[in-house]
């Protein structure tokens, strides 16, 4: 299966071309401001592409995804396209979690803080997950800020630690996007954008045997 991650579009996901691919996955931040039109500009685009499966979670931008209903929502999100909040789906046999919680900064949307509020989050990932998509990443893997500060979460890591998924993708810090790879595990900060939001950074792709 040939899998395309992206993340960090933040309203720029137009300047994407050429996406080919089975399934393609978005580690969040679809917009800029969280706004209501930016969502829908994002779904319709996402809905569009030619990809037999489409995931996405929200990042701490979205505000829009924390602060309406899932009657709304599902009004909202294309038939043909996935969205994981704190919630899985298995696709040909590969196990993929989702979820947009990151730690608490400045307040932005999907914020918990550190300790026993976000463990919570990490504790119900399925022990069989294949595929983890959290927006924010772990503690010292692809989470160095420009500022040259590990900013990711330590619970996140101790449960990936456990888990052992085959891909970890996430975005949130963009000047740390790339692959590495850590106990069997190729952990993807797939940001398109880097740090003054400039879409420079391509489309991750990956063949992933079942």
């Amino acid at each position: 299966m040939k899998i395309v991650f992206i993340s960090d579009t933040h309203g720029f996901h137009h300047q994407l071309n050429e996406l080919e691919g089975d399934l393609i996955i978005h580690a969040g931040d679809v917009t800029s401001r969280g706004k209501e039109a930016e969502v829908v500009d994002f779904l319709t685009w996402f809905g569009e592409l030619k990809f037999d499966y489409k995931i996405f979670i929200a990042g701490n931008h979205d505000f829009f995804f924390e602060k309406v209903s899932l009657n709304i929502l599902d009004e909202l999100i294309p038939k043909n396209v996935i969205y994981l909040n704190d919630s899985g789906i298995s696709i040909d046999d590969i196990n993929i979690w989702g979820s947009p919680i990151q730690p608490w900064f400045h307040d932005w949307a999907f914020n918990k803080k550190r300790g026993s509020e976000i463990k919570k989050h990490w504790d119900i990932i399925p022990n069989n997950t294949d595929i983890l998509i959290t927006h924010g990443p772990p503690f010292g893997i692809g989470d160095k800020t420009v500022y040259q500060s590990n900013v990711g979460c330590e619970d996140l890591l101790e449960k990936v630690a456990v888990l052992k998924p085959k891909i970890h993708v996430f975005g949130h810090i963009h000047e740390d996007y790339g692959i590495k790879e850590k106990n069997g595990t190729k952990f993807i900060n797939a940001s398109v954008l880097n740090v003054r939001y400039q879409m420079v950074n391509p489309p991750i792709v990956l063949n992933y045997k079942i």
